[in-house]
């Protein structure tokens, strides 16, 4: 079913009628030439100019695409509004296989695009895009950030990340144990790549025993060999049942956290660098029904987005790292407010982020 403009009934009741929608604005791009077919979706300004990453992938779908391009959107309203940054939510699907399809002039054309919007929407990396995509994405305009040193920018923004979690991992001990110190507890890490390695090296440096899985050989194979005393399970299904496990750390892919894995989990704290790590409402509920505290992913893994917001003001690392250190005391205020409140975490961050960008509105 198809509304009188051809774009499917159920995206635009998403996007007008459903608690999940209330975006200010949509678009659909098209370049014939370079073959470039994108959406970008701008949930809020309430706080700013959106940010957001441009995903590269190849949706089964342009349904899918949409569907994809607002719910991403919507979180990084969420994630800006959490880590004190003055920018809005947005996000940018780009619909192709970035093997076979990315090419220069795809990404300038998407670049003249992005600009057109004249700054209510700056760009970044996300899956399927990469700092040197950036860098030619910056040659048509000039609202894009995660570009290389080389051309201004601030570089690999996944160290930030891994330090952000890091931060959230010492609230969490330090709501649940009483004292912030990760020596001697024991942290299992799923997937070890851009962000997990960095965490991995936060973890051993303070003393904490650390496991790790990761689908790629190669992986792990970069940290058992630096690191001899790092243990390695066959896969994440073993990895939740590691017996005497503290803390887990969801650093893949999201959906971590569903109704297969939250009963057999063994660690009272999750805490990870990946992306929409609750598969589905409610899940939220089951891990507080166990009593596992969950640090929300949004509030954790925003040191990335505190790098690329701080290129529009000439990238300073210790002033964004310093940034960073305030996800710890973000952390500890969600938990106190989940407990005076009575609701599980996940629920006390969208409540403090929503309030701060009803306050935020109308005043940029």
């Amino acid at each position: 079913m198809t509304d009188v403009t051809g774009a499917p009934a159920d995206v635009l009741h998403t996007l007008f009628h459903s608690d999940q929608g209330g975006h200010e604005q949509v678009v659909l791009c098209q370049d014939r030439k370079s073959g470039l077919k994108a959406v970008i979706a701008l949930h809020s300004t309430a706080l700013g100019p959106a940010l957001g990453g441009t995903r590269f992938y190849p949706y089964a779908s342009e349904r899918e695409a949409v569907a994809d391009a607002l719910n991403l959107a919507r979180g990084m309203s969420y994630k800006n509004a959490m880590a004190g940054l003055d920018h809005g939510g947005g996000k940018a699907v780009i619909i192709g296989d970035p093997e076979r399809d990315k090419t220069e002039e795809l990404l300038l054309a998407y670049g003249r695009f992005v600009a057109s919007l004249g700054g209510r929407y700056v760009t970044a990396c996300d899956v399927g895009t990469y700092v040197a995509d950036m860098d030619v994405v910056a040659r048509e305009c000039r609202w894009t950030t995660g570009r290389s040193p080389e051309h201004g920018g601030a570089g690999d923004s996944s160290v930030l990340t891994a330090f952000g979690v890091y931060q959230g991992m010492r609230a969490s001990a330090r709501h649940l144990w009483g004292d912030p110190s990760l020596r001697g507890r024991t942290v299992g890490v799923a997937g070890v790549g851009k962000v997990g390695h960095h965490l991995v090296e936060h973890l051993l440096d303070e003393g904490a025993r650390v496991v790790i899985t990761d689908v790629r050989p190669e992986a792990v194979r970069r940290i058992a060999d630096a690191h001899p005393s790092v243990a390695v399970v066959a896969d994440t299904d073993a990895l939740i049942r590691v017996e005497g496990l503290d803390i887990y750390a969801p650093c893949a892919l999201g959906g971590a956290l569903n109704d297969d894995s939250v009963p057999v989990l063994t660690a009272s704290v999750v805490c990870g660098a990946a992306n929409n790590q609750l598969e589905h409402p409610g899940v939220e509920k089951d891990l507080a029904d166990r009593g596992i505290l969950y640090a929300p992913d949004y509030v954790v893994n925003a040191g990335g987005v505190i790098q690329v917001a701080d290129e529009l003001h000439g990238f300073d690392f210790e002033r964004c790292k310093a940034k960073a250190a305030k996800i710890y005391d973000t952390t500890l205020a969600i938990f106190a407010r989940a407990k005076a409140d009575g609701i599980p975490p996940a629920a006390a961050a969208d409540r403090i982020a929503e309030q701060r960008m009803a306050e935020g509105r109308g005043t940029h």
